[in-house]
């Protein structure tokens, strides 16, 4: 079980005027048997084999009816860690094999890739909120970070908190462009997400991927994805998750390759 638990955490890092002003970075909160918990309780649970289930996320509905119990404190659905306890005496035996197999299917996806670093990276024309559609072939001569997310995936929307700060105001000047694209969402529901972090201090366009055709030609599985793309159209950077340091190991790389 502590395994999984490893598993999980590797996965909610995978699968977060106005630009100026300090944006705070929400933290995940744990639930468990109706009470907020720590990450040590969490792991705990783990080494006692009482873990029945984790879910990363709830619905709206939900995120409300714990508010109503333990406060707003709980913050966005998100971010809520919702996890189901066996009783105390009811204790199962860990699935070695069950584990096995998670950890060797991620190995095997290679973090869900269809492109790797030194491919030239697909052309696609991406509709954009705004209603601008935008070529990625006629971005030559610029460095593009691609960056793929959904809505309701908590790490995408804590590496948003990261990007205007590192990124997009150190190179607002520079021949960069940010190329956020949601995977697999309509129009309508990317604009209201992208309305509530604006709320947050976090403003930018983003492009929309109903069908995941354009998703369908970079990767398999695992957001957030990001591409770096050099002002040839080659691909010299990818990272899946949101882990600790990922953000600004992309500004680096990005600031590299405009020197070029």
């Amino acid at each position: 079980m502590k395994k999984i638990i490893i598993i999980f955490f590797i996965l909610v890092g995978q699968t977060l005027g106005a630009q100026d002003q300090e944006l705070k970075k929400p933290a995940y909160v744990i639930i468990a048997a109706n009470e907020i918990i720590t990450k040590v309780e969490l792991e705990a649970y783990a080494q006692q084999g009482r873990i029945k289930s984790m879910n990363k996320g709830v619905s709206e509905e939900k995120r409300n009816e714990l508010a109503s119990e333990l406060g707003e404190g709980i913050g966005d659905r998100e971010f809520i860690i919702l996890v189901a306890l066996n009783a105390e005496k009811q204790i199962p035996v860990p699935n070695k094999q069950l584990q096995k197999t998670e950890g060797e299917n991620l190995r095997r996806e290679n973090g869900g890739l269809k492109l790797k670093v030194g491919d030239q990276a697909a052309d696609f024309t991406v509709q954009m909120i705004n209603g601008d559609k935008i070529t990625l072939s006629e971005l030559r001569g610029k460095v593009v970070l691609l960056n793929f997310w959904a809505t309701w995936c908590g790490p995408c929307l804590m590496e948003f908190y990261e990007i205007p700060p590192k990124i997009l105001e150190p190179f607002k000047n520079s021949d960069f462009v940010f190329l956020p694209i949601s995977r697999g969402e309509k129009e309508k529901l990317v604009k209201a997400k992208m309305l509530q972090l604006k709320e947050k201090g976090i403003v930018f366009n983003a492009g929309i991927d109903p069908d995941k055709k354009i998703w369908n030609a970079y990767a398999t599985q695992f957001i957030p994805k990001n591409f770096i793309i050099d002002k040839n159209g080659m691909i010299q950077f990818i990272s899946t998750g949101n882990a600790e340091g990922n953000v600004d190991e992309i500004a680096l790389e990005i600031e590299r390759l405009l020197a070029l």
